[in-house]
């Protein structure tokens, strides 16, 4: 199975570009940064990862504004390259800010 759930921010938006196919297609890097318990150790963990959506997803993708966070739902797949790892986002919802009160 080839599932990704991950919770990120956008960190870089490219243009909105067309398929051969016709369909809309963005392009995005995500950041993440969090703690994590591994072989019963805390661990920090931090990446970017390269990420595309297609269709109504990347319409719906490209009014999240840089530096905005969601939960991205999608599966992994090779760069249009052929080398590294690239994100294919299916589905996303933003997550919501809160403000601290004091």
């Amino acid at each position: 199975m080839n599932q990704l759930l991950l919770q990120a921010t956008v960190v870089e938006r490219a243009a909105l570009r067309h398929t051969p196919a016709g369909l809309p297609a963005l392009d995005v890097r995500l950041a993440h940064a969090s703690r994590v318990e591994h072989a019963g150790m805390p661990r920090q963990v931090a990446l970017e990862i390269h990420a595309t959506a297609i269709g109504e997803t990347a319409g719906l993708l490209g009014q999240l504004g840089v530096g905005q966070e969601a939960l991205f739902r999608g599966f992994l797949g090779k760069q249009r390259s052929g080398r590294g790892v690239m994100f294919h986002i299916s589905s996303f919802e933003p997550v919501p800010h809160t403000s601290a009160s004091n």
